[in-house]
């Protein structure tokens, strides 16, 4: 490790003490690439520096300012005069005395602390050890003049009392919990994206302050609650579906606190890995945005597939408010979005935290261009891609939500199942049959109440004379299969798509009998494309039931551009809470990210006509019953559905690694 030493008072130059020998005993190989600046001053001078950095007008023995930086260390100050004073008070040799004052300030450069008894006696043991290799006595047998009212440590008694609530257990808990809270008002209704920035922000100068000189182990539980609360506060509507049914309920009422206490484990596993990073790595500070914002988008990734897979709310949907901003993932995807900004927020806590590292200010400006570019591509899809509609007659779609409540579409009382079956198709039928010119009629996830088989017929059709796409559960060969039924008007179904993606627990039992669940239903064979001839029109789309279309580049095969995506899904287990407004989100998303438009119908949720730029266009509210027609245009193919989810993975490694390694060249070379 490099040690500069500046002489700012002549009179440390009797004494022959090597600082470089002390400050090296206190740091392990690791840091051997590391610098630290070692200043030696009188009380007139270590006083200014107290008085503006702490509030406090007196001399003190020893300052140390930590940096945040696994390279550039940060800068200690000692007096010579009260360092004298107190060497004659322990009836000890200056130079003695200066060692210790010199391992101490390592010490808390190395974000070891003292303003606990328990983090004091850790860092005491430390100190006693260092020394000993030095050849010097325990200075702790006696009274000892070090550190008696903090005064080695910057900020005045109020950062002080703050200082001491962050350190201890419950004021770390309590700020990384605040912060995950904060964080997920920036999606779906709250639409506060800035407090998604400020939230993720704050636990990460949080890490640099309180994961430090600890093992990793430690660090994971320090940064747990952040994760765990975090996806409690995104996730928890979930749960709101137990409740929805009264036979649910009662049977299922029992895994409420179960299943918040696994989204709390499983999330603060999951949202974990990019603090630690940031905190074990030994790292130039500038190359950690990098590394922070590479990790976060790799979990995201990780996340299309890890039990079962759930990626939803990747930070990209923050930006949806913004359709410039947002139409970047056309070119980005999610990830590439995600990416950009985890990395801004990264780059300018790394400027907040140290604003005299220029390369700090370099990646901020990188990753602003990353954005900048995908800003400009954007525009490019919203004005001059998805908006672009051939003049020839498109088909009329008409979406259909029933908004009828799930108790009285899910009974278990099989005298009023079949009662509230055919009063739930009557008011479908209606629904549909209102006044209006349309070639299509799309109805919601499991809205046909019957189960259908091979050559069953869907009666309804004949009495609206259209041919319709409906949700049912369909029997075949002894499985029992979500569905989408594609109807021709004489009540024919000529073709069925099965959800290839179910949700664990809600349509099949992951453990078996273990945790119950309502339904064992078995997986469809995946994405296809269905056409269909309307008035005359062809109509191509490619079926998605429910969250099937959270996942990225899972509907369209590849190379094919479809006219749309229609969607059939079932938000009423959800009611209002988040999640039903999240859901819309995330089609939205994918809209954008594919550039096939989409048309979306909701038993009780927010059925709409999503344009390819990810616009709703025209939509039902939660909750309300009724229909709207539109049509559908602007299909194409993004380059980042020609790119594909997987190399855009790859792309943002490369793009890391190579700024990590860069900047770490350049470190070195000066």
């Amino acid at each position: 490790m490099r040690v500069f030493v500046n002489v700012e008072d002549k009179r440390w130059k009797k004494y022959k003490i090597d600082f470089e020998k002390i400050a090296n005993a206190a740091v392990t190989s690791a840091y051997k690439n590391a610098e630290v600046s070692i200043t030696l001053v009188d009380d007139v001078a270590i006083q200014k520096i107290n008085k503006k950095y702490r509030g406090m007008n007196k001399p003190t023995n020893v300052l140390s300012f930590e940096l945040g930086d696994d390279v550039l260390l940060g800068d200690i100050f000692i007096s010579l005069d009260t360092v004298q004073r107190e060497a004659k008070n322990e009836n000890i040799s200056v130079a003695e005395h200066t060692a210790h004052m010199v391992v101490h300030g390592m010490l808390h450069l190395l974000g070891y602390d003292h303003l606990n008894d328990k983090d004091a006696a850790r860092m005491e043991k430390k100190e006693i050890t260092i020394l000993k290799k030095l050849g010097y006595k325990n200075p702790y047998t006696a009274e000892s003049g070090v550190c008696i009212d903090e005064s080695c440590c910057p900020g005045g008694k109020f950062v002080m009392n703050l200082k001491r609530f962050f350190h201890g257990a419950f004021g770390r808990t309590t700020m990384f919990a605040l912060c995950a809270v904060v964080a997920s008002f920036g999606f779906a209704p709250f639409n506060l994206w800035w407090a998604t920035l400020i939230g993720v922000g704050g636990a990460y100068l949080l890490s640099l302050k309180t994961l430090t000189g600890i093992s990793c182990w430690r660090r994971f539980w320090r940064i747990f609650p952040f994760g765990a609360v975090y996806a409690i506060a995104m996730f928890w509507w979930v749960l709101n579906s137990i409740y929805v049914v009264p036979e649910l309920a009662s049977q299922f009422a029992i895994w409420t606190l179960p299943a918040i206490l696994g989204i709390g484990f499983l999330g603060g596993i999951v949202f974990a890995p990019s603090f630690l990073a940031i905190s074990s790595i030994r790292l130039n500070p500038a190359c950690r945005p990098f590394l922070f914002a590479s990790i976060w988008t790799l979990v995201l990734w990780l996340r299309e597939w890890l039990f079962t897979g759930f990626p939803w709310n990747p930070i990209a949907n923050i930006s949806l408010q913004n359709l410039y901003v947002s139409n970047s993932m056309s070119l980005y995807g999610a990830l590439g979005l995600t990416f950009v900004v985890v990395g801004i927020i990264a780059a300018v806590c790394e400027i907040i935290n140290n604003r005299r590292i220029g390369l700090n200010y370099f990646v901020l400006f990188c990753f602003l261009m990353f954005g900048t570019i995908g800003i400009l591509y954007g525009i490019r899809n919203v004005h001059f891609v998805a908006n672009h509609c051939d003049s020839e007659n498109r088909p009329i779609i008409r979406i259909v939500q029933p908004a009828q409540n799930a108790a009285q579409k899910a009974t278990h009382s099989r005298a009023a199942a079949l009662q509230n079956a055919n009063h739930n198709l009557q008011v479908m039928t209606a629904l549909a049959a209102a006044e209006g010119e349309y070639d299509l009629i799309v109805f919601p996830e499991t809205a046909y109440p019957f189960v259908m088989m091979p050559g069953d017929i869907v009666s309804m059709a004949r009495v609206l004379d259209r041919p319709m796409v409906i949700g049912a559960n369909y029997f075949d060969d002894g499985k029992l299969y979500n569905s989408m039924l594609v109807v021709n008007s004489d009540a024919t179904v000529s073709d069925v798509y099965s959800k290839s993606h179910l949700v664990p627990f809600g349509e099949y039992r992951p453990f078996g009998d273990f945790i119950p669940t309502p339904g064992q239903l078995t997986a469809g064979d995946g994405p296809e494309l269905i056409t269909m001839n309307l008035s005359g029109k062809q109509f191509i789309f490619a079926p998605a039931i429910c969250y099937e279309i959270i996942f990225s580049d899972s509907l369209i095969p590849y190379g094919k551009v479809p006219n749309a995506i229609v969607n059939i899904t079932n938000d009423n287990w959800f009611g209002k809470t988040p999640g039903t407004y999240q859901h819309l989100d995330m089609v939205r998303r994918y809209a954008i990210e594919s550039g096939v438009p989409i048309v979306r119908s909701n038993y009780s949720g927010i059925s709409a006509f999503i344009a390819a730029n990810g616009s709703v266009e025209s939509s039902i509210p939660v909750g309300v019953s009724g229909h709207v027609d539109g049509t559908v245009c602007g299909a194409h193919r993004t380059l980042y559905r020609k790119m594909g989810r997987d190399m855009w993975m790859i792309i943002i490694l490369v793009v890391s690694c190579l700024g990590t390694i860069w900047i770490s060249g350049v470190t070195r070379k000066k």
